[in-house]
């Protein structure tokens, strides 16, 4: 608890350990490692908590319920309804770094990290050095990378990009649909984002919404009965994953209704199956209604630009005034932690949660991952567990 007398004083601790992000994971990281009594810094490069959440757009909810997103130690707020606004979140956040006492150090960005260890001694044993503006240098026992699974826009290089004549914007920078009532919009990415955000445009009075398809989505509804697709997701995240499938088919056809004739036809691959290639269903937020309403018309993908005009994998053209680009985020760890051997292929974290890489002991990532059982739900275990075994490899703590 705050304030309590009896806590222990972690100010002493030499080598603290530093938490990269002060996001929902992050801030959990740092809590659950308090609760152990192991220092935890927490070092954030914007000026706040919760920086990525306060870009998002103005309409966003998170579409987990508000019982089951709460970080360790901290419910969410009743008030904040089933399914928690934007808003809201930035608020918990802040209340949570401010009930549980988290050291956090703004405007630093760390740039690199690097080994500690002595000659001959394996990388990372001997703790680690964080690299960081300002030229400064943190000596940290260990080290939980939380910088964000939605971090850097990725904008594809299509042919003809640069010469554009109507305006292009990744989805990061969309917020409202203000700017463009009246105007014919192009939103790319049938992901959660594009979804809410054509669906967004259209109630915001835009004259026309086109929503460009490349690979059809597996769409659910985000509550059924009272039910929520989070709590199915639960379930089912340790069962094989064709046995998923079919399930998922099934409720698929009962409740959701075939969109085939509007050009947003059911996937050929399972769900599940998807999901384990990084494609998580997008939770219907108006989209079935707009689309058979024929207020959003899904159109062939974009394959390149021509003046003012797009091209689209069907070889037709259209020239709306403004192209949003849903097309999701990178990672972005390379310049961080490449060097270092701890990604995949697709620059992600080779391990996440409680497990350190081999070639990298005392170093952890959280919520570089977007499960169906929900990404709050999921950093708050990673929290508890990286708290576990880094309170066990420094013997400070509970057990």
């Amino acid at each position: 608890m705050p304030g309590d007398p009896t806590a222990p004083d972690m100010t002493t601790q030499p080598r603290p350990v530093y938490v990269i992000g002060a996001g929902p994971g992050g801030l959990a990281a740092a809590a659950a490692l308090r609760a152990r009594g192991v220092r935890a810094v927490v070092v954030e490069k914007s000026d706040g908590v919760g920086a990525s959440w306060r870009r998002h757009y103005d309409r966003l909810r998170l579409h987990t319920t508000r019982r089951l997103s709460a970080l360790p130690g901290l419910p969410m707020p009743r008030r904040f309804g089933r399914w928690v606004s934007r808003d809201d979140v930035v608020r918990y956040l802040e209340k949570y770094a401010e009930f549980h006492e988290l050291e956090l150090v703004t405007g630093v960005e760390v740039t690199r990290i690097e080994p500690a260890g002595p000659e001959g001694e394996g990388e990372g044993e001997g703790g680690w050095i964080l690299h960081a503006s300002g030229g400064r240098e943190l000596a940290a026992a260990a080290v939980v990378v939380a910088t964000g699974f939605n971090h850097t826009p990725a904008l594809p290089d299509w042919p003809g990009r640069d010469a554009y004549e109507g305006r292009l914007l990744h989805a990061r920078e969309y917020r409202n649909p203000q700017p463009y009532a009246g105007q014919d919009v192009l939103v790319v990415g049938v992901g959660n984002t594009g979804a809410e955000i054509a669906v967004d445009l259209v109630e915001g009075g835009a004259a026309r919404v086109r929503l460009a398809v490349r690979t059809a989505p597996h769409i659910m509804r985000r509550s059924t009965a009272g039910w929520p697709a989070q709590r199915s997701g639960i379930l089912v995240r340790r069962l094989p994953a064709r046995l998923v499938d079919r399930l998922g088919a099934l409720v698929a056809k009962a409740s959701v209704p075939d969109l085939s004739a509007y050009g947003l036809p059911r996937p050929t691959t399972g769900l599940y199956s998807r999901v384990k290639q990084g494609s998580i269903p997008v939770q219907d937020v108006g989209l079935i209604d707009a689309v058979r309403g024929g207020k959003v018309e899904p159109v062939a993908a974009v394959e390149a630009f021509d003046g003012a005009e797009v091209v689209l994998a069907d070889g037709s053209r259209i020239a709306p005034d403004t192209v949003i680009a849903a097309t999701g985020y990178r990672r972005a760890l390379e310049e961080l932690v490449g060097h270092l051997g701890v990604l995949d292929e697709r620059g992600r974290p080779c391990t996440q949660g409680a497990r350190s890489p081999a070639q990298a002991p005392g170093l952890y990532f959280t919520g570089f991952s977007n499960p169906i059982s929900g990404m709050f739900r999921e950093m708050a275990m990673d929290a508890e567990k990286i708290a576990k075994a880094i309170s066990r490899r420094s013997g400070a703590g509970a057990s």
